[in-house]
């Protein structure tokens, strides 16, 4: 299983999520006010939009909130212009690192993002260096307790979904990018809660990381990067023992 996979299931335990309730929602603003502009604001029609609504949803945010930032990127209502950008680089142990960015200063976010990744061991890359490493799919993760696991493959495959692997307490089914939705819709239509459903970039092969120190320092790097107010999404080809993880945790 992936590093980001793995840490993103230890700080779903540690409960991180309701203390950065503000921050998650203003990254979803983000996506929502870039799709709409870049796709119209109608969702039937745009589906970088539907999904972006569906994942502000499953995060509790109000109706009014996504109805502002469809308009913002509409031009309905007057709203800070974002740019979309990818960024590559590598971590401790030469782990690489993708990152998606919605920014209105690209030189403060570039600045900011080199000097962490410098900070922890890694730096920043040309575009390209890392981005063949990862491959684009549409991930829904769904806790133990929200399905049977008979019932919610039934359903997943008939669906269109490729895979489905179950670790550290939650169901992850893997989807081609472009049937998220379709399977998303079959598995609400059932009732089954969902924690999250997005389309990812996922690392085709793994860097091991086995020093504490890598360990440790790629973890922190993985976290701040994360934090950043700049960063959609991050991620990552790291691979570290569940042992060490959990020490470091």
């Amino acid at each position: 299983m992936s590093g980001h996979s793995k840490w993103s299931t230890i700080k779903r335990k540690k409960g991180k999520a309701d203390a950065e309730r503000g921050k998650i929602f203003t990254r979803h603003i983000k996506e929502i006010t870039i799709a709409a502009r870049e796709g119209g604001g109608d969702p039937e029609g745009n589906p970088r939009l539907r999904t972006a609504i569906n994942a502000a949803k499953a995060a509790n945010m109000p109706a009014d909130n996504i109805k502002r930032g469809i308009q913002k990127g509409t031009g309905d209502l007057p709203g800070v212009t974002y740019e979309s950008l990818v960024y590559e680089g590598y971590g401790p142990a030469g782990a690489a690192i993708l990152m998606e960015v919605m920014t209105d200063n690209k030189n403060r976010t570039v600045a900011g993002i080199r000097h962490l990744l410098s900070k922890y061991g890694g730096n920043l890359g040309s575009n390209g260096c890392v981005a063949w490493m990862f491959e684009k799919q549409g991930v829904i993760t769904i806790d133990f307790d929200a399905a049977d696991e008979d019932t919610l493959m039934e359903v997943a495959t008939e669906a269109g979904a490729l895979d489905i692997q179950s670790d550290s307490g939650s169901f992850e089914i893997v989807t081609g990018p472009n049937d998220l939705e379709t399977v998303r819709a079959a598995i609400e239509a059932k009732g089954i809660e969902m924690v999250s459903a997005e389309v990812i970039m996922q690392p085709n092969n793994s860097v091991k990381i086995e020093k504490e120190s890598e360990a440790s320092s790629m973890l922190k790097l993985y976290e701040l990067l994360e934090d950043h107010d700049d960063v959609q999404k991050i991620y990552a080809n790291f691979d570290i023992d569940e042992e060490l993880l959990e020490k470091l945790a």
